[in-house]
């Protein structure tokens, strides 16, 4: 296997953009672009820095051997499975009334899920006003996270209809709840810019047609 195709396996179980990983090397996207297309390589300064990055051995970037330093991170799984495992994650904790674990910090709600080496955690401070966080690991690795900040503005707001809204979070963007779920006279929307990768949205309840809820989230890959 060439240098770079092992360098955009490597990448990709990380769910990394190249942006991301040139942003972590100290290099230029369309640097990373070349190596990964065969049109460069990586002088040694920078392969030394990608083995330690990826925690892996130099004959496991350039031969494909399996010589990690510890645990490969080219067996993590891509995208593609972390998406539906961050959506069952999501609806088995606080959509779904559970996943709740003892609280790390005073006051703190902390929910938790795994399957295998995928690990998924979610804190929160507050109540009527909030901000928490979300994030996931692959092999003791964080790889995602999500910060979000919201509060409740009047009567109205029903607790288990955001419940709901948020367990039909859509796989197109598995972040809060889709774009628009409804019940009765209550109304959820939601809008996102940006990717898995980058994103930011807005989401906001609606009772008898008076605002009663609004939440602000952002985030994307992390190193």
């Amino acid at each position: 296997m060439k240098i770079g195709q092992r360098l955009s396996e490597l990448r990709r179980s990380r769910a990394l953009s190249q942006e991301a990983l040139a942003d972590a090397l100290g290099v230029s996207r369309q640097a990373v672009g070349k190596w990964e297309s065969g049109q460069a390589v990586p002088e040694l300064g920078k392969l030394v820095e990608i083995c330690d990055f990826f925690a892996v051995t130099l004959d496991a970037l350039i031969r494909d051997e399996p010589c990690a330093k510890g645990v490969m991170p080219a067996e993590q799984p891509p995208r593609a499975s972390l998406i539906p495992f961050l959506i069952r994650a999501k609806r088995a904790c606080y959509a779904g009334h559970g996943g709740e674990q003892a609280p790390a910090r005073p006051e703190s709600h902390d929910l938790a899920y795994s399957e295998g080496d995928l690990f998924y955690f979610d804190t929160y401070l507050g109540g009527e006003r909030f901000v928490g966080e979300e994030a996931l690991w692959v092999q003791r690795r964080p790889v995602w996270g999500m910060n979000y900040a919201g509060r409740t503005l009047a009567p109205g707001f029903n607790g288990d209809f955001l419940k709901e809204a948020l367990a039909a979070v859509p796989e197109d963007a598995p972040y809060r709840g889709p774009a628009l779920y409804t019940r009765g006279a209550s109304s959820y929307h939601c809008i996102v810019n940006g990717d898995f990768d980058w994103f930011e949205g807005y989401e906001e309840i609606f009772s008898e047609g008076v605002k009663v809820f609004e939440c602000r989230f952002h985030g994307g890959a992390i190193l």
